[in-house]
């Protein structure tokens, strides 16, 4: 499995069982960069997975945030 991949379904996990809430800002690609010793190609790529998972939004200039729960 790419590692791309591994690192989006960590962050969907975290975000699934509400250890990154609603409105959070997920980590920055130099973040995830730094946590899981990947390329910047490959934290940005873990990235646009969440939001084409519709997990997550992103701000220009801000960064990426959690998309609100279904039951929030």
């Amino acid at each position: 499995m790419p590692r791309w991949v591994q690192i989006a379904d960590e962050l969907e996990e975290r975000v699934r069982d509400r250890r990154y809430p609603s409105g959070t800002r997920v980590p920055s690609v130099l973040q995830l960069m730094e946590e899981f010793g990947v390329a910047s190609a490959t934290a940005q790529k873990a990235l646009s997975a969440l939001r084409e998972r519709g997990l997550t939004y992103t701000e220009p200039g801000l960064g990426s945030f959690v998309r609100a729960h279904p039951r929030e």
